[in-house]
């Protein structure tokens, strides 16, 4: 499977919305990796990014490698990393005794030392981790043809566990529209990190 095949499968929707040159992506969003779109989408609006995000429909859960995510299998995609020069791409994972640990992998550890302390003070009760070396193998990011790491400067792959989603039995009672607080202190600090983040002249 790739992402052409992902493409061509019924309800499968791509999202391109061109802003800034800082970017986010969330191309296992929908039913897949649950609300990695909305953190991500949220983020860009907000900061003023970029987004694309490939979004499945309900009851589809079709995981493609990252790695299979790559530009000439769609002119959006291409068109976006041509635009954007640094990304955060958004995906949810879950571990057993890491269901409070975001992890930061992806090639650009700059990027990924400068998002750290603005998760931390939007999420103390969270550990943030930066280290690559600390991080799963299978859930760094590094692979080349990661989109993550496709564009100018590459960027960061941040991998979300389901609490911080608001997809995890803590929130089964939760009926608002709104993210959960948890999810929405996760925006607001990706929203400063993109924001304070200096792109190259």
């Amino acid at each position: 499977m790739n992402l052409q095949y992902l493409l061509a499968r019924p309800g499968v929707e791509e999202v391109l919305e061109l802003r800034g040159r800082f970017g986010f992506m969330a191309f296992h969003g929908g039913a897949l990796e649950e609300r990695t779109d909305i953190v991500a989408r949220s983020a860009a609006e907000r900061a003023g990014a970029s987004y694309y995000g490939v979004h499945q429909p309900t009851g589809m859960r079709e995981h493609v490698p990252s790695h299979r995510f790559t530009a000439d299998q769609s002119p959006l995609l291409a068109e976006y990393l041509e635009h954007v020069e640094i990304v955060i791409t958004v995906h949810g994972y879950g571990r057993r005794g890491l269901f409070t640990t975001m992890l930061l992998g992806g090639s650009n550890r700059e990027l990924a030392a400068h998002i750290a302390p603005c998760l931390r003070n939007a999420l103390p009760a969270y550990l943030v981790e930066d280290d690559i070396e600390r991080i799963p193998k299978e859930l760094r990011g590094l692979h080349p043809s990661n989109p993550v790491n496709s564009t100018r400067n590459g960027g960061v792959q941040l991998e979300l566990p389901p609490r911080v989603r608001g997809t995890s039995p803590l929130w089964w009672d939760w009926e608002s529209p709104e993210p959960t607080p948890h999810t929405a202190a996760l925006i607001d600090g990706l929203v400063e990190a993109a924001t304070s983040w200096r792109l190259t002249a």
